[in-house]
């Protein structure tokens, strides 16, 4: 079974909820774009808003770079919150998952993690999770639906 997300350029759409530590969940909406440059380079951007609420968006600028075997990929991230970022991610028969770091943040570090399970061709369920050291500060739960282009 091949991936969409990720695996194929494309425009998908998020929407579900956030949830910070002591918090209650709010809405989370957004918009990805994939991009291959080249056979094993792409490029991703991702805007998380937060429609009503008073949370400042987020912004996401991957570059990464997919495996020759094509089931482990390797990324640099912009994060507008986080800063500079790096990680990898596995490409599983039904599931793409990734893990990432902070750079130069040996004070809180702080890591993170997403699953992306393919529910059908055009969608993912997509669930995430930032971490301070061994405790959970924030997590999101959403679905992903691709956009016609």
């Amino acid at each position: 079974m091949a991936h969409t997300f990720l695996m194929e350029s494309g425009q998908w759409a998020l929407e579900g909820s956030w949830i910070e530590r002591n918090g209650l969940p709010i809405t989370v909406k957004g918009k990805t774009l994939v991009n291959w440059n080249r056979t094993d380079w792409f490029s991703m951007v991702t805007k998380l808003v937060f429609p009503g609420g008073d949370r400042e968006e987020i912004v996401l600028q991957y570059r990464g770079h997919l495996d020759s075997d094509e089931r482990q990929y390797t990324f640099v991230l912009q994060h507008s919150e986080l800063g500079r970022v790096e990680g990898e991610g596995w490409i599983a028969p039904q599931s793409i998952i990734q893990r990432y770091w902070v750079l130069g943040d040996e004070r809180q570090r702080r890591t993170g993690f997403e699953t992306l399970h393919r529910i059908d061709d055009n969608r993912y369920y997509h669930s995430s999770g930032l971490m301070a050291g061994h405790y959970l500060t924030s997590v999101m739960e959403a679905t992903i639906e691709r956009q016609p282009e």
